[in-house]
Order: structure tokens, then sequence, then C-alpha cells
């Protein structure tokens, strides 16, 4: 009579465990993998190191909730004050997961504290984040959480990495003039360095009008490309391309975290407005200042408070 073979007891509790340390342990190892590639291809840029700003912003911290981060383009060449040609403030609601971005017309005429009437793009270059954190708060009643100082070759290699294959636009007209290269008219696909021309240029008749437009359009693309798992899995990387263009308050963990949850979330589309609203503002022009847009701030923030307490 053969003898009945003991079956042994599978402790699945242990085999669950043994592979969720090896799954833990390959995750952690390809992120690391991934940030150093990312560093590699950002080599060094100008915020390298740079935590000016860092020491003298005063926005409130926000760990969880509504948060509002300034966000600028910097055309920074070494040369004195940097320039920006994009002022935005990107609203995310941790709670709803919707987000909007409100982009600031840099030739709005307002008051900078100490500093009298300029056009807003002046408080960056007068008094760096800091300055333009109170003068948005005075002007246009929004506390700004955060920064973020986003220098043009970051913009490039971070499109190149979220959208290895391009972005699809529909250029309007043929460009050229200030951007370094000539983009001509037509459906076509930008890499990096063409499709921050496109967003940069603003020769023509909507001149930054268009400017901010082309901006917004090409941040929902990208919000559009990033929404998969495979752009969370790049995400390690991605902040190692971008960590020496950016000069941020936002601490790792809550970068992380936003990063995640913008690429995990079913969000609809990003909500976007331009300040100043349609019918609120004029052009007028100032030796000393050349064009500037003469805005109504009390119709521009009740614009503002609507959009932002908006749910749709």
């Amino acid at each position: 009579m053969k003898k009945k073979k003991r079956r042994r007891r599978v402790r699945w509790g242990r085999v669950i465990f043994v592979l969720l340390v090896f799954i833990t342990f390959g995750v952690g190892i390809y992120a690391i993998i991934e940030y150093i590639q990312g560093v590699q291809i950002a080599k060094a840029g100008n915020f390298k190191d740079d935590n000016k700003n860092v020491i003298s912003f005063k926005g409130e911290e926000v760990k969880f909730g509504k948060i509002n981060v300034l966000l600028l383009g910097s055309d920074s060449r070494g040369e004195g004050p940097a320039r920006t040609d994009s002022i935005m403030v990107a609203h995310y609601d941790q709670n709803t997961h919707q987000a909007k971005l409100i982009s600031i017309m840099r030739d709005s005429f307002v008051d900078i504290p100490g500093h009298g009437r300029q056009k807003i793009n002046a408080a960056y270059a007068i008094g760096g984040t800091e300055l333009l954190r109170q003068t948005i708060q005075e002007n246009f009643g929004i506390d700004i959480n955060y920064y973020a100082v986003v220098d043009f070759k970051g913009f490039e290699k971070v499109v190149d990495v979220i959208a290895p294959e391009g972005i699809e636009v529909d250029v309007p007209s043929k460009m050229s003039y200030g951007i370094g290269m000539t983009l001509q008219p037509g459906k076509q696909v930008l890499h990096g360095k063409k499709l921050l021309g496109y967003v940069r240029f603003r020769h023509d008749n909507l001149s930054d009008f268009g400017r901010v437009q082309r901006q917004q359009e090409v941040i929902g693309k990208l919000k559009d490309q990033a929404y998969s798992m495979t752009s969370l899995l790049k995400l390690p990387k991605i902040m190692g391309v971008i960590e020496p263009y950016v000069d941020t308050n936002i601490d790792t963990p809550t970068l992380l975290s936003l990063g995640k949850d913008l690429l995990t979330s079913k969000s609809s589309k990003i909500q976007t407005m331009r300040i100043p609203v349609n019918g609120s503002f004029t052009n007028e022009r100032y030796d000393h200042l050349g064009e500037v847009l003469s805005i109504d701030l009390a119709q521009n923030k009740k614009a503002l408070d609507e959009f932002l307490s908006s749910n749709s």
C-alpha cells in the first residue's frame, strides 16, 4: 500500500509579503535609476543650488486642500534681473482633484507694494517671487502658497520626457521673430525646443494675448500626455530632469504627492482663465513704461472669485 504524500500547506500571507518586499524594492531601484537618468539629461541649469527666493518667500504652506502655486517662466541669462515671459497661478483642489490655471498678462498695470504703479512683471525683477506674491495678493486677493520659477531650458527637456513623440499643434501663421527659429503655418508635431518657440512667440496681431492662449493650450496637452501609468513611472525621471531648472519652495514629499495625484486622478481637463478678462481693460501708453493694460481691478477680482469657487 502506497504511502500518501503529505501536502504542504501554503502560507499565502508569507508569500504575498515576500512578493511585496521584492516589488517595493524593485520599484525603489527603478525610481532611483529613473531619477539619475533625469539628472544626467539635465546636467546643470541656472537654478542649481539657488535658494534666494526660498529664503524670502512668505506664502502660507498648505499640506492638503486648496493650493495656489505661482508659476513663472524665466529667461534668465545671467545679465541682471531675470525677465518673466509668463505669469500664471495654478490652483489645485486635492479634495475634488480639479486643476485650474490663471494667466496674468505681464503688461497689466497694477500697484506694486512700495514701488507705485507699474507693469506686473516688474515686481519679479525688483523683488523676486515674494514681491510678486504681495502684488498679486494686494491687487487680486489671491493667496499664493508656493512658487515655481521654471527656466525655459528645463521646459524643453521636460516636454521631451513627458511627450517623446511630440505635441500636435496648429501654427496659425509663420512664426520666427524673437524665437530663434522659423515655424511654418499648419498642423504639425513639435518637440521640446520648437514647442518652446511656439509658446513664446508674440509678434503677431494677437501679441501677448495669443501667447497666453498658446501657453494654456500646451499645458493642457502636456497634462493629457502625462495622464497615464507610464508617465507616473516617469515621475522620478521628470523630477531629475527639471530639478536644476526650477527654483521652488515646494518640498519633495508635497511635490511627489501633487505629481502622483495629478497623473492618476480622473479630474476633467484643466480649466483656464486670463487676467484681465474681456471688457475689463484699455490699452494705454506711458513714456517711461510704453504700452500697458489699464485694468478694472474690481471686475477682475469678481471674475477670479467666481472662477475659483466654481465646482464645474
